[in-house]
């Protein structure tokens, strides 16, 4: 029911994640990213505490496989569960259970990983990292929505539309880009509309603020 995608930025290390469901405020449990650490989408039947550790394990030292093992041995229904990850090496890991609804499936490349479940089908995932992987832009937040745009340009969620966020952190403890649409009958326009006032009235400002070193 939920389509995603996680990323790292070569040249900035930036590292984002964005998604889009047919529920409303899918930012509000699937996203999760620090800074220096990873990124994470944990989607299907959510369980938002693969992200929560899974950061925490991330910052523990272990590779993106390693978190993804480490979590399903966690919990008892993770073949409800679906989850991608990035690291802040750009080292990728993701699983499907089998037991999530389809189509589903993800794709894993380098710096980034697409995936989805209750889609329209395959085609959706493969537009996304399709677009994600040639887009011309440079920036990773203009990237994420290209792969967002594909996905549901490509169906998308089969039951409809209904909410999307996307979430980029940098060298701050915050994000830099930490945008929802929570409720909307095309959730993924209006994000970039309002991603679009936040350049011009949000950014400039985040750009002002301190960002302290940790330790």
């Amino acid at each position: 029911m939920t389509f995603s995608i996680v990323a790292r930025c070569k040249e900035t290390g930036m590292l984002g994640v964005a998604s889009s469901t047919a529920r409303p405020a899918v930012g509000s449990l699937v996203l999760h990213a620090e800074s220096n650490v990873g990124a994470i989408a944990t989607q299907a039947a959510v369980n938002p505490y693969f992200g929560i550790y899974g950061l925490q394990y991330l910052k523990e030292g272990l590779s993106p496989e390693e978190v993804v093992a480490k979590v399903r041995s966690e919990d008892e229904e993770d073949e409800k569960r679906q989850l991608i990850i990035v690291d802040h090496q750009g080292k990728v890991a993701g699983y499907t259970g089998e037991e999530t609804v389809d189509w589903k499936g993800h794709i894993l490349k380098d710096g980034f990983a697409v995936a989805g479940n209750m889609l329209v089908g395959q085609e959706v995932v493969d537009q996304m990292a399709e677009a994600y992987e040639h887009s011309e832009e440079s920036y990773l937040p203009l990237r994420l929505f290209e792969a967002l745009e594909a996905g549901q340009a490509a169906g998308g969620d089969k039951r409809g539309r209904q909410s999307a966020a996307i979430k980029v952190v940098d060298k701050a403890s915050y994000a830099i880009v930490d945008l929802r649409v929570d409720e909307h009958d095309d959730p993924i326009p209006e994000l970039r509309r309002v991603y679009e006032e936040a350049e011009k009235n949000l950014f400039p400002y985040i750009e002002t603020l301190p960002i302290y070193e940790k330790g």
